[in-house]
């Protein structure tokens, strides 16, 4: 047999169902968010925005802190990319640009 004969195929990652306990959790809505960070972790910061259009004429209030490594991050990433390529390809592309998304009307 050759070397090749010899070496078993890789195997391909198993889907593993983790149990979680979501009975204590508090849910928040947020229109705003911030990333910061340091070599070590990200700092994530979500809070609402009263004014989404223009600059906001007081600060916005930071009701959540979520703190991750980066390899959370990159797993973060991956899971908030293939949800929102999922969520487009039935409802079509989100603008991010809020001034693209407003119609005037005069």
């Amino acid at each position: 047999m050759s070397n090749a004969e010899n070496q078993e195929a890789p195997a391909a990652p198993q889907q593993v169902q983790i149990e979680v306990d979501d009975s204590h959790v508090i849910a928040s809505y947020a229109n705003f968010c911030r990333v910061t960070g340091s070599p070590e972790e990200l700092i994530v910061d979500f809070g609402l925005n009263p004014q989404p259009m223009g600059v906001p004429k007081n600060p916005i209030g930071v009701s959540q802190r979520i703190i991750l490594n980066y390899f959370t991050a990159k797993r973060l990433l991956a899971a908030l990319s293939m949800s929102l390529q999922r969520h487009e390809a039935v409802f079509g592309v989100l603008e991010t640009d809020v001034q693209k998304r407003v119609k005037i009307t005069r």
